[in-house]
């Protein structure tokens, strides 16, 4: 069990005050695993640092701000490739069989792309399988990274840390596209009303559903790694 993913989910989880009196706990794996560097560290403690002594009704709007009211900032990875059409769903399908296919039963009320799910599967993982399979969504993570390094928001510090160990590149193609759509404002309602009258997501077992930057995302978790646990 990769405990600092467990810790790295929970920071990027919708604020609380269990998380708030969780961080010293946080703060202790991420020192003691050493998963994630010194500096990558020494960047995340002005989070830690908030989450301790910040008013959770002010860190519960600013996580809605950035991550729920902006779609480019969104913790939902697919929706970075599929927006919200038809093909998220059957790309959906395919991570909840591999979830299940390892032994891991997605219990949150949370989609299964989104990344704090994923670190929590991936807690579950060898090292080297963690960093192979959260380098396939690398030029999303890097590309999330880079967003928020420009809205100067402590979040991108756990971003750039996740980028660090998978060993992302935000000179890719893939991760240029990304960056290269417009910020969104989450001040404006007229951007925020068009975005929801776009297609609802459906789920379904439609095995030519999905494209192939989803399917390569998937690609590894595809064959099993261990036989799955009762």
């Amino acid at each position: 069990m990769i405990r600092t993913f467990k810790a790295l989910s929970a920071l990027l989880s919708y604020p609380s005050v269990e998380l708030q009196e969780a961080i010293p706990a946080v703060r202790d794996v991420l020192k003691s695993e050493a998963i994630v560097s010194a500096d990558a560290l020494e960047a995340i403690e002005p989070l830690l640092a908030g989450f301790e002594t910040g008013d959770i009704f002010d860190l519960q709007e600013r996580y809605v701000l950035l991550f729920d009211r902006s779609r480019t900032l969104s913790l939902n990875l697919f929706e970075h490739i599929h927006g919200e059409g038809r093909d998220r769903g059957g790309a959906m399908v395919d991570l909840l069989e591999t979830y299940r296919a390892q032994g891991f039963d997605l219990i949150s009320t949370e989609l299964p792309d989104h990344l704090p799910v994923l670190l929590e599967f991936l807690a579950t993982l060898p090292v080297d399988e963690a960093r192979e399979m959260l380098a396939d969504a690398g030029h999303i993570i890097a590309a999330l990274a880079e967003r928020l390094t420009r809205r100067e928001t402590p979040y991108a510090a756990v971003l750039t840390a996740l980028s660090d160990f998978a060993r992302a590149s935000l000179e890719t193609e893939e991760a240029q596209a990304l960056i290269a759509e417009k910020d969104d404002d989450p001040e404006n309602f007229d951007e925020l009303d068009a975005v929801y009258e776009e297609a609802m997501v459906t789920f379904g077992p439609d095995p030519n559903a999905g494209c192939p930057v989803s399917r390569d995302i998937l690609a590894r978790m595809d064959a099993p790694l261990r036989p799955a646990t009762a």
